[in-house]
Formats: structure tokens, sequence, C-alpha cells
């Protein structure tokens, strides 16, 4: 990568440039300090947004784990719900119906995604788009 020209910032210097270039030199010069104060800025919103992405994935990172532990710990939830029954009925029943309610819910949610994903459609607009950009293309590139 090409060295990036500076811009110069004391009035000593911007004099005797001055001094020593033509118009279109000063314009020329213009125009590379404009492009360099573009990717000087291009570059501090690159720096500025990578550093949050990166605080943002350490943030969802406790975030899994917490989720990861409360769902361990659901177990001992059901075990609970299954003692719990224990006390009135017998103990192969009380599992037996946790168990039942456990897997009644399973199959509500799937159901439930199932709907949900069942109403996904394409991206009608992207696709048509990207079809009339590669005829537009094509026509293009006939008429050469």
């Amino acid at each position: 990568m090409p060295p990036v020209p500076s811009i110069p910032l004391t009035a000593e210097s911007a004099a005797k440039i001055a001094e020593e270039t033509s118009i279109g030199g000063l314009v020329r010069d213009a125009t590379a300090h404009l492009s360099t104060l573009v990717r000087a800025e291009v570059e501090l919103a690159k720096s500025e947004v990578a550093g949050e992405i990166k605080k943002g994935v350490k943030g969802s990172v406790y975030f899994i784990v917490a989720l990861t532990v409360l769902l361990f710990s659901s177990f001992f939830l059901f075990f609970f719900g299954a003692e719990l029954l224990d006390v009135w009925l017998p103990r192969w029943s009380a599992f037996l119906i946790v168990f039942g309610l456990m897997l009644l819910t399973s199959v509500l949610f799937a159901l439930l995604g199932y709907r949900k994903v069942k109403k996904l459609r394409a991206p009608q607009r992207t696709i048509d788009s990207a079809k009339d950009t590669v005829a537009a293309l094509r026509h293009r590139g006939e008429g050469h």
C-alpha cells in the first residue's frame, strides 16, 4: 500500500508550498488532501466499529454462558416437579406426567417454529433487482 500523503498543518509549510506550486498543483494538492482526509475518516470509523463489535461479542458470550447454566438448571426444576407430584401419586406416574408435559411443550414450540418458518418468503424485490441488473449487463454487452 503506498504511503498516504500528509496534510500540511502549519502556516509556514502551507505558505512555502503556495510559493513553489502553480494553481494546478494547488488543486492537485487540495484533492490529495481531501482524499487523505476521507481515508483517515474511514479508518477512524472502521476502528471505532471494530472496537464496539469486540465489546458486543464479549457481552454476548456472558449471555450465552448464563443461558447455558439456566438450561442445565432447568433439569432440577423438572425433577422438583416430579418429586412434588410423587407426594400424591406413585413415583413412576409423577415422572411420566413431567416427561409428558416436557414432550408436549417441545412439540408445541416445534409447531410454532414450523409455522413461523413456513411464512418466510424469498426476498422478491432483491431477486427482481438482481435479474434486472443481469439483464441490463447482458444487453449492454451485446451492443459492443
